[in-house]
């Protein structure tokens, strides 16, 4: 049964990690004719209205330019991982979202189809994320706003990982094979982290 049908959308896009892994900030990489986060926030923006996507950058941080709507935020405290960030975006998200997809900014092979299964999924559950039967994925998962209140009382502990809030909340655990129904190579799940990474997704969407 479908819950959520009008459902009002959201996103944040993370973007403020030290990408020191990649050795060069992630945001900024050529991918194409655009830079990696200007591919992902367009692709999600075939999902989502411009206006309700937030992108969470580091204090510094150098953006490249986005399209007129999106939201800029900065994090207080950076690198202390996604709950961190995914609390500053819900923190700058328009008041009528009812439920916001979190994303990274390195994932250029995102597939828009595997974005909007995973609102599908929510219900009336707090958080839907995706699971592997191993292994989570916190930054491919749809999150009520109101679960902010309970990420904070987490991060004033120190209690860090994203699990903590998903034994907090009535979470869907979404098996990922449902999700190659719509994503067959599951390509939305493939974080760029080092430079090989990067390569290959390059000539994935670019054969040479």
């Amino acid at each position: 049964m479908e819950f959520n049908v009008e459902i009002k959308k959201g996103a944040i896009v993370l973007c403020g990690g030290k990408s020191s892994r990649m050795g060069r900030d992630k945001a900024s990489l050529p991918f194409g004719p655009e830079l990696m986060l200007q591919r992902v926030v367009r692709i999600i923006s075939q999902v989502i209205d411009l206006t309700a996507i937030v992108v969470v950058a580091s204090p510094e941080q150098y953006l490249p330019q986005l399209p007129d709507g999106v939201i800029v935020t900065r994090d207080e405290r950076p690198n202390r991982g996604p709950l961190e960030g995914i609390a500053t975006g819900l923190r700058s998200m328009p008041n009528y979202v009812d439920a916001v997809y979190a994303t990274s900014c390195d994932v250029p092979l995102m597939i828009p189809e595997f974005v909007a299964k995973m609102f599908d999924q929510l219900g009336n559950n707090e958080i839907a994320v995706p699971y592997d039967g191993q292994y989570h994925h916190p930054l491919a998962a749809v999150y009520r706003p109101r679960v902010l209140s309970v990420i904070e009382l987490l991060l004033a502990s120190d209690r860090l990982r994203p699990r903590f809030l998903f034994n907090e909340v009535a979470t869907m655990e979404v098996p990922v094979d449902k999700l190659c129904e719509v994503d067959p190579a599951l390509s939305t799940l493939m974080n760029l982290n080092h430079p090989e990474d990067y390569q290959t997704a390059l000539d994935q969407a670019f054969p040479p």
